[in-house]
């Protein structure tokens, strides 16, 4: 008879793993949720990479901000936090964004996280995905997060950067290939993005599972409280999933 497929949970606690999130506009809530999840559990993970949303909470997490501070900040998050409308190639100038990133970042340099982290950004001049690991953390994390039409570039290095999710919405370009690498993956869909999408479908490659939470309410910066749902409702699902089977490569489950 065949084994029967291990419970999320003991998955992750047979060997160190590496973890993923994806971006998703607003689903930074999300991602804090199933930090949480994991934390309280005592389940960590050895490397950690994102785009976006998931640049904003991999970063804060890999740099020793623990996931109930993350959990406590966006709690509290108001509009006015990061807004900042100023002419330019974007809405918001990111520099209210930037300078609150730069009061909770625990460290200053990749190097100095207690993780490995990689996030991912969009070389506009380039068009492709540049992989950030090393120097300044806080212009990488900003620059994985200027999401076009909403901010306006970040420059770094010389290069105007844009939202990793552009090209790399699974936000995995960061992570070597490995045996173990769990993807927290955002299911909402982007109104730019066509249903039935490539991108919008978890990733498959060998020795990846990927979480989707089905049915969580879609944040905006008009709609931060959907973002506070939004995170509570991910922990308690997170929490639950950790119980469920890995079923090829994949544990759902709903809010």
């Amino acid at each position: 008879m065949p084994s029967a497929a291990p419970s999320l949970r003991a998955w992750l606690a047979e060997g160190p793993f590496g973890l993923a999130l994806s971006s998703g506009f607003f689903g930074f809530f999300a991602h804090a949720g199933l930090a949480c999840a994991l934390e309280r559990s005592g389940l960590a993970p050895a490397r950690l990479s994102g785009s976006s949303a998931g640049a904003l909470v991999g970063g804060l997490w890999a740099a020793g901000l623990g996931a109930e501070r993350i959990r406590e900040v966006l709690l509290g998050l108001r509009r006015e936090d990061f807004w900042d409308p100023r002419p330019g190639l974007g809405l918001l100038a990111g520099r209210r964004f930037e300078a609150l990133l730069g009061e909770l970042m625990p460290v200053a340099r990749f190097e100095d996280c207690r993780w490995k982290l990689a996030v991912s950004a969009f070389d506009a001049l380039a068009l492709r995905t540049r992989v950030l690991d090393a120097g300044p953390l806080v212009p990488a994390v900003r620059a994985s997060c200027s999401l076009p039409l909403l901010f306006q570039p970040a420059w770094l290095r010389a290069r105007p950067l844009w939202d990793g999710g552009v090209l790399d919405r699974p936000g995995l370009a960061g992570m070597p290939a490995g045996p173990r690498v769990l993807h927290h993956h955002l299911a909402s869909r982007s109104p730019w993005r066509r249903r039935g999408s490539p991108a919008l479908q978890p990733p498959r490659r060998e020795g990846l599972v990927s979480l989707v939470i089905h049915g969580l309410p879609r944040a905006g910066p008009g709609r931060l409280h959907l973002g506070r749902q939004a995170m509570l409702l991910a922990q308690a699902a997170a929490a639950r999933a950790l119980d469920l089977p890995v079923v090829d490569g994949r544990v759902e489950t709903g809010v």
